[in-house]
């Protein structure tokens, strides 16, 4: 059964005319405990950080390349942003609508003062495909990077490539 959560991006994503695959499999708190799962998916799987500033007043959601490592002091030096550190439960929440487990650049629907700064890896407009949980943890979209930059474009958050 599909979660009203989930459901909300499925809406978005029809509404702007993006097709996407969707993937079921058992909940997963980490990339390697979804690898497992994304293995038959022709996509460039992502991991996704949020991260806010040491005085609290900004936040982050960095999108990276599976395989990459977050370095959070380089990723400071970056984005100009003083020390960085994992947001907490309650602010992910807050400003995401979502639950650990589930960071999803799909958590951007529900960020309406666009509060969130999106820090992209620039490795990921070379892929042909990406996926992304539906802002659930039981389930994996695949999409096209094409439409994926369409919805982050309507999120109408800022985007800095890194």
């Amino acid at each position: 059964m599909i979660s009203e959560q989930e459901q909300k991006v499925y809406d978005v994503l029809e509404e702007l005319g993006l097709a996407y695959e969707r993937f079921e499999h058992p909940p997963v708190y980490t990339v390697e405990e979804a690898q497992q799962y994304w293995k038959d998916i022709d996509a460039m799987h992502c991991k996704n950080l949020f991260l806010r500033n040491n005085k609290g007043n900004m936040h982050y959601l960095v999108i990276l390349e599976e395989t990459k490592q977050a370095d959070l002091g380089r990723l400071s030096e970056l984005l100009l942003a003083g020390r960085l550190s994992f947001a907490s439960d309650r602010r992910l929440t807050q400003y995401l609508g979502l639950e650990s487990g589930a960071v999803s650049p799909f958590g951007l629907i529900n960020d309406a003062d666009r509060a969130v700064t999106v820090a992209l890896d620039k490795d990921i407009k070379r892929a042909k495909a990406v996926s992304f949980h539906p802002n659930v943890n039981t389930a994996t979209i695949s999409f096209s990077t094409e439409d994926f930059l369409k919805f982050l474009k309507h999120c109408g958050n800022e985007i800095i490539f890194i």
